[in-house]
C-alpha cells in the first residue's frame, strides 16, 4: 500500500495530469480552510469550486460534510455542485465526514447506527464523483477494544463503498486516532487497498483538556497536555496514506509555519513514495474568528501562504 494514492489514477480527469508539474503530488484544498466564511454565510458550498480554482489556482476539492449537512440526499443539489466543479475544471476529491456517530463505539448497536449514518455520505460521494470519504475512528475503552471496534466499522464501510467504488480513509483527527502507531495498527488489521490514512501534519494531541461545552468556541479554549511526535507520526502513517493535510496556523516573517518544519515533513512524504493528493488546510482563519488575534491571517491570505509554503518545501526536497 506504499503509494496508495496512485490507485486512484484511473479516476482522475486527464486535465489534471499536467497541473503543478514541479510537484511530486497533486494539490488540493480542504474546505475547512475557509470555515469562517461558511459559518458566517459569506460563502456557500456551491461556490467552493469556483473560488478554489479561480482565486487560488487549486483544482482538488476536499469537502466537509458539516458545511452541507442537510444536502447529503439532495440529488439536485449534488448534481449542481458536481456541474459547478466540472465547469471550472476542478476535481471532487473527497467528503470529510463528521458528526455521524462513533465508529470505535464498543456497543454494537450504537456502532451499527454510526456505520449506517455514513452510508448517505458514501452515496453523496458517488453522486459528486469523489473516489473516497474521510471518516474518524475513536471511542471510549481500552486501545485494543477500540481498535477491534474500529476495524469492524471500517470493514463494513469498505463493503458498502465497493458497490460504488468509494474508498474509506481515516484521519489522525480526534481522540486515540491522534496516536499514529495505534492508527497504523488499525490499518494493518484492515489490510485493504480500499482503506488508508489521511495524514494530517497537526492532529497529534493525545491528551487534551476537556471542553466546557460541545462547541467550537469551547474547544478553542482547551489546551493540549501531551502531543505525539508529528514527524514520527507522519512517517508511521505514510505507508497507508491516500491523502495529506498540510496544516498551518501561524507564519513567521519568512513565510514558514511556526509549528511544523515543512521541509522535514515533505522529505518524509517524498521518501515514502507518495504521489497522491496533498490538501492545503489553513486553520488560522477559524482561530482569528474566535480568538480575535491578528497574528492569524484571514482565510484567503492563509490559504495563499500555505500553498506557497507547500510549493517551497516540495521544491526543497525535489
Amino acid at each position: 500500500m506504499g503509494a496508495a494514492g496512485m490507485g486512484l489514477a484511473s479516476s482522475i480527469p486527464s486535465f489534471l495530469s499536467a497541473q503543478n508539474k514541479n510537484l511530486f503530488f497533486k494539490m488540493a484544498i480542504s474546505q475547512f480552510s475557509l470555515a469562517s466564511q461558511f459559518w458566517t454565510k459569506k460563502l456557500d458550498t456551491l461556490d467552493f469550486p469556483a473560488k478554489c480554482k479561480n482565486e487560488f489556482g487549486i483544482e482538488g476539492l476536499d469537502y466537509c460534510s458539516m458545511f452541507f449537512a442537510d444536502k447529503a440526499k439532495d440529488q439536485k443539489y449534488l448534481a449542481d455542485l458536481k456541474k459547478r466543479a466540472n465547469d471550472v475544471g476542478a476535481y471532487n476529491l473527497r467528503i470529510m465526514v463528521d458528526g455521524e456517530g462513533v465508529l470505535g463505539e464498543l456497543d454494537s448497536a450504537a456502532r451499527t447506527k454510526a456505520i449506517e449514518n455514513h452510508y448517505k455520505w458514501m452515496d453523496a460521494a458517488a453522486a459528486l464523483g469523489c473516489p473516497m470519504i474521510r471518516v474518524n475512528v475513536e471511542g471510549d475503552g481500552k486501545p485494543e477494544e477500540v481498535s477491534k471496534a474500529s476495524v469492524d466499522s471500517l470493514n463494513r464501510l469498505i463493503e458498502y463503498g465497493r458497490k460504488q467504488n468509494i474508498d474509506v480513509i481515516v484521519e489522525n483527527h480526534v481522540g486515540i486516532s491522534c496516536n499514529a502507531a495505534w492508527l497504523a495498527g488499525v490499518m494493518k488489521q484492515v489490510n485493504s487497498p480500499h482503506c488508508g490514512t489521511l495524514a494530517d501534519f497537526g492532529n497529534f494531541c493525545v491528551n487534551r483538556t476537556k471542553p466546557e461545552a460541545q462547541t467550537i468556541d469551547a474547544y478553542m479554549k482547551t489546551k493540549c497536555l501531551e502531543e505525539y511526535d508529528r514527524y514520527k507520526g507522519i512517517a508511521e502513517l505514510m505507508p497507508y496514506a491516500k491523502g495529506i493535510h498540510a496544516k498551518t496556523h501561524v507564519f513567521d516573517a519568512n513565510g514558514n509555519d511556526t509549528e511544523t518544519d515543512f521541509v522535514r515533513m515533505f522529505k518524509i512524504i517524498k521518501d515514502s513514495g507518495f504521489t497522491g493528493w496533498c490538501s492545503v488546510e489553513y486553520e488560522g482563519g477559524v482561530m482569528r474568528m474566535y480568538k480575535k488575534d491578528d497574528k492569524y491571517l484571514d482565510d484567503d491570505q492563509g490559504v495563499i501562504a500555505t500553498k506557497k509554503l507547500v510549493e517551497k518545501a516540495a521544491a526543497a526536497v525535489a
